[in-house]
Order: C-alpha cells, then sequence, then structure tokens
C-alpha cells in the first residue's frame, strides 16, 4: 500500500558532506571548532526536554533504555509525525563544527536545519552518529535536530554534541579591515569569472575576503583572488569584494566591477522538457486536456510502470498497459499536441528493476512500453534500499537503459534519484560513476530535493543541491558548467512535502527561474493530482495543503523553457 502521497521521498542520506552555505564556490578556509559542547541539556539529564522543542509533544525523558547517565529522549512516531525534537544554540560565522549523538531505533536522523544530516537505519542497541558542517560568513545560530521516520517506531537519543565555541566570540575587537581597493577580471569563461584585487589591511588580521555579486555572497576566500564559477553564459555580473577578521568585522565594499561571461558553447543534448507529474491510480487524478488548456503545458510524466509479475510491465503493477484509464490520458494528451514520459519505479511497490532478472530481460519489459506508446523519451525513478541503494541493481538499470538507447534512436533517457542538500548522496554518486563506466549515455540525470530530513529553505537547498550536481557530472565526465547543467533535471514537490516543508508557488517559480537561467533539461513536479487548494489540509493526495489557485504549480512548470 502506498504512502498518502503515493510516492515518499525518503531521503536515506548516507555520507553526508557539510552544508553549501556560500554558492558558486566551496567557503575557503572555515575557522576549527574548539572541542567543547555547546548545547543545553545534551544527556537529558535534567529530567526535562528544555531547551528541545518536539513537534506534536511527542517527545518525552525515559530513565530506559538510555546510552549514558539515567536519562534519554524517547521520540513516540506516528503515521504523520516524525517526532523531531530541536535546539537552537549561538554559533559563529565561518567555523566548522561536529555534531554527534547517540541514536537507537528505525531511520533516525540527526542533522542541522538547513544542512547536513546524517541517519542510521534500525540499530538494536544505540548506534553513534556524526556529521560536520560549516557555518555561514554571517550566520550567528544553527538549530539541531533530531528525528525518526513515520510509522516506523519509537526512538531514543543520547549524549547529542555539537562541539565548539558558543556565539560572540571576538575578544572585544570591534575594528574593521579597510576596503579592498583594485578590483579587476583576470579571466572569464562562459560560466566563470576570475578576480584580483588589492589586500586589505586590519589591526588583527584579514581573515577572509567575501565576493559578491550585486547584493548576494557567491564565495568566501583567504587569499586576493577568486574564480566564481556556475554563471550562465552571456550574462553580465558585476562583483564587489569585503574584508573579514576573525572577529567578524566586515570592511566596506571594494569598488564594483562589471564583467559579461562568454557564450556558451551549446553542450548537452538540447532535450528540455517541462513534464509535472500525474497519477492516474490516485488522488482524484485530473482531465489532463482540461490542465493543458488553463496552463499551456505540453508535456507529463506519467506513474509509476511496475512488475504485475514475472517481469511483465503494467501502470501501478495492475493496470494493464493499453486499454486503461492511463492510455486514455495519453490519448487525451497526445490528441491536445502534447506527449508523455512514463516514470519506471518509484519508492514502492514491485519494480521491474529489481525484479527482472537480468539486464537484457529488463530492457525488455522498457521495450514493452516504448512499443506500446512509441515513447519519446523514458524515466527510470530510482529509489529506496532494493534498486538506489543496491549497485548491483543500479547496473542492471543503466545497461538496460544503454540497451535500449541503442534500440531506439533517438529515445532520451532520464534517471531520477534522491538528494542531499549539498548534492548526489553516496549512492547518488555511485549512480553516476556507473552510469559513467557502463558508458550508458544518459541524457538527464533529475534529483528530488525535498524530504531532506530537515531545512526550510527550499529555494537555497534545491539551487545548492543542483550545484553539488553540477559539480559532480563535471569531476566524473569531463563537462564543462554549461553541459553539465544541460544534463540535469529538477523534480520538486509542491505545496507541503512528506516532511511538511513548504514549497510555495512563490519559491516554485524562483526554482523554474533559476532552472531557465542555468539553461538545464528538465523540471518536474510531484503531483498534477495535487496542485489544488486546501490550506492546512496537510499532506494528502488530491491537495497541496496550502493556499494557492488551481494548477498554479503546472502554470509555473510550463513557463520553464530551459
Amino acid at each position: 500500500m502506498r504512502h498518502i502521497l503515493g510516492r515518499p521521498r525518503r531521503r536515506l542520506l548516507a555520507l553526508l558532506g557539510s552544508a553549501a552555505l556560500a554558492l558558486g564556490g566551496a567557503v575557503a578556509l572555515p575557522g576549527t571548532a574548539q572541542a567543547a559542547n555547546i548545547l543545553t541539556n545534551p544527556g537529558f539529564e535534567s529530567g526535562g526536554l528544555s531547551p528541545w522543542s518536539c513537534t506534536g509533544n511527542l517527545g518525552s525523558v525515559v530513565s530506559s533504555p538510555v546510552h549514558g547517565g539515567s536519562k534519554a529522549l524517547q521520540g513516540a512516531v506516528t503515521s504523520s509525525d516524525n517526532a523531531q525534537c530541536s535546539q537552537t544554540v549561538a554559533v559563529q560565522p565561518n567555523t566548522t563544527y561536529t555534531l554527534s549523538g547517540w541514536v537507537r531505533g528505525s531511520y533516525v536522523y540527526l542533522g542541522v536545519n538547513g544542512g547536513a544530516s546524517t541517519w542510521t537505519t534500525s540499530p538494536s542497541a544505540y548506534s553513534q552518529l556524526s556529521v560536520t558542517f560549516t557555518t555561514g560568513a554571517s550566520q550567528t545560530s544553527a538549530q539541531i535536530y533530531v528525528h525518526g521516520w513515520y510509522a516506523q517506531g519509537t526512538y531514543y537519543a543520547d549524549d547529542i554534541s555539537l562541539d565548539g565555541p558558543g556565539g560572540g566570540g571576538g575578544g572585544g575587537d570591534t575594528q574593521a579591515p579597510t576596503a579592498p581597493s583594485g578590483l579587476t577580471s583576470t579571466g572569464k569563461t562562459s560560466s566563470s569569472v576570475s578576480l584580483r584585487w588589492n589586500a586589505s589591511t586590519d589591526n588583527t588580521g584579514v581573515t577572509a575576503y567575501d565576493i559578491y555579486s550585486g547584493s548576494n555572497q557567491v564565495l568566501s576566500v583567504s587569499g586576493t583572488s577568486a574564480t566564481v564559477s556556475g554563471l550562465s553564459p552571456s550574462t553580465s555580473y558585476t562583483f564587489t569584494v569585503k574584508a573579514r577578521d576573525a572577529a567578524g568585522n566586515t570592511s566596506a565594499a571594494s569598488n564594483s566591477v562589471s564583467v559579461t561571461t562568454d557564450a556558451g558553447s551549446g553542450g548537452g543534448t538540447g532535450f528540455k522538457q517541462a513534464a509535472p507529474y500525474l497519477y492516474e491510480g490516485w488522488g482524484d487524478p485530473p482531465n489532463p486536456t482540461t490542465v493543458m488548456s488553463a496552463t499551456g503545458v505540453k508535456w507529463f510524466t506519467m506513474a509509476f510502470v511496475l512488475d504485475s509479475g514475472g517481469c511483465t510491465p503494467a501502470w501501478d503493477g495492475q493496470r494493464a498497459l493499453t486499454g486503461g484509464v492511463d492510455q486514455t490520458a495519453i490519448n487525451q494528451i497526445r490528441s491536445a499536441g502534447g506527449d508523455i514520459v512514463p516514470s519506471f519505479g518509484g519508492w514502492q511497490g514491485s519494480k521491474l528493476g529489481a525484479n527482472c532478472s537480468s539486464a537484457s530481460a529488463l530492457a525488455g519489459a522498457i521495450q514493452r512500453v516504448i512499443d506500446a506508446y512509441s515513447l519519446k523519451a523514458i524515466d527510470m525513478d530510482i529509489e529506496n534500499t532494493d534498486e538506489f541503494e543496491n549497485e548491483a541493481v543500479q547496473a542492471k538499470i543503466l545497461t538496460a537503459l544503454k540497451t535500449v538507447k541503442a534500440n531506439n534512436p533517438g529515445l532520451k533517457t532520464i534517471v531520477t534519484f534522491g538528494t542531499s542538500t549539498t548534492g548526489p548522496t553516496y549512492y547518488g554518486n555511485r549512480l553516476i560513476e556507473q552510469a559513467k563506466s557502463l558508458g550508458a549515455d544518459i541524457d538527464v540525470f533529475t534529483i528530488m530535493p525535498f524530504d531532506f530530513g530537515g531545512g526550510s529553505d527550499m529555494y537555497g537547498n534545491t539551487v545548492n543541491a543542483a550545484e553539488g550536481l553540477k559539480a559532480k557530472l563535471k569531476s566524473t565526465f569531463g563537462w564543462d558548467d554549461a553541459t553539465a547543467y544541460a544534463h540535469i533535471g529538477i523534480s520538486g514537490m509542491n505545496g507541503l512535502s512528506d516532511q511538511q516543508e513548504n514549497t510555495t508557488p512563490a519559491i516554485w517559480t524562483q526554482i523554474r527561474d533559476w532552472a531557465n537561467s542555468h539553461h538545464i533539461a528538465r523540471l518536474a513536479y510531484w503531483a498534477v493530482n495535487r496542485d489544488r487548494s486546501c490550506p492546512g489540509g496537510g499532506v494528502v493526495s488530491n491537495c497541496s495543503g496550502i493556499s494557492q489557485s488551481t494548477w498554479q504549480f503546472t502554470s509555473i512548470t510550463a513557463g520553464f523553457t530551459g
């Protein structure tokens, strides 16, 4: 039986790196935190929760089982609340912290809101989690959280530690450095600009230079030169630089310099697709021609093709490929001048990738769907432990995609998978690496930037995740920025996600505009069935849980041109 949304996106974030808290490049040379736990009531030995706060009043302090001392946290997870308990602490900017803790239960997460997180599966005894993150250049607080997973049972946490200095700092130094001078551009490409400036002076010493594009800080470095990457071709940017000392005092801005990036090389597949998900098996599916007429959208991603037994494809694993409601919807879409891309897999159900005995058998099953509808594109939604977290199954899927692509000239292949807020997880990286080693020639790598296990900045998290994917594609395939962006897709969730993250129409518009300005290949979201208003309605199948106009997210998505 499917989750209430039909497509839950549990993000099992293995081996996550630290959060990317500045766009366009990594924060250089952050301060290192001193080993001192700055959390209050870290072992819950006070007998109360304060200053921890738990959603749904589902947290409590118990005497057993404990890891250390005599008390521990208990989170009473429900089917609709992951019993997240959090504490906000003061931190110092541009400083690396280590978060660790002992947890017990099924799928327990530990992380920092808007940043890095880690998790464990189902330890029968306490298991230690640890993750590092680096604060932003002006960040002075961080929210630490621990939570379980929906309907996975009670979890326990104990002896949680955030090692590092508290907020404030600076030793009384209030003198700012002098402004950098002589800012100039020393080179440019279609996606980057190189800058150089003269050093600032300070009474205690300059520790970093912050580079701004307009009003947005995009990079921090320790020296007097930098290259800002991730830019769009044929676009004008205006840069300034500010100096910063160890106490966080910031100088006035340098002189400004305006640079127009070179024209793009046109790399990539030339494939552009705005294709929100439509699911005929759930959530009061709308008439697709009504949606098309109201929004201008042309493509839909049809969910989900599963295994009905014996490596046999069927809609939802139970509805025949042809002759049913799915084919009716496809015929309506095509009659209105549109088209579809079927999505194979998803989070739940019996999946072809996991159950077909070989890559050739899987390719045969996929071919049956291609032949049934004379498809131009297919999407493999690779999730969960049976496919995404099984490297042999990943390889089977990629080999099958290579086969069907060779047998169907012009067919576009898409793989869709989960992400962290900073880019692909361990298994996402392995998927990309295997695509390279197998020569699978995947056209679009689509990430699903939601259900992060914490975090409310859905625009920033989505952009950071996409930039992390771009960096991985560049390093794996040797592509330039423009080519890497042209192989990227984003598939979001409109309104409230499974973890109560809220992507509003305004935020989705920002994401759409970013996607257009960076010329990515694909924009989708889950799902048109939910593209209706129900403020306060929660996470349900036939509306977004927020206030919006009908088909508003689809209209926004239709404006994606790449």
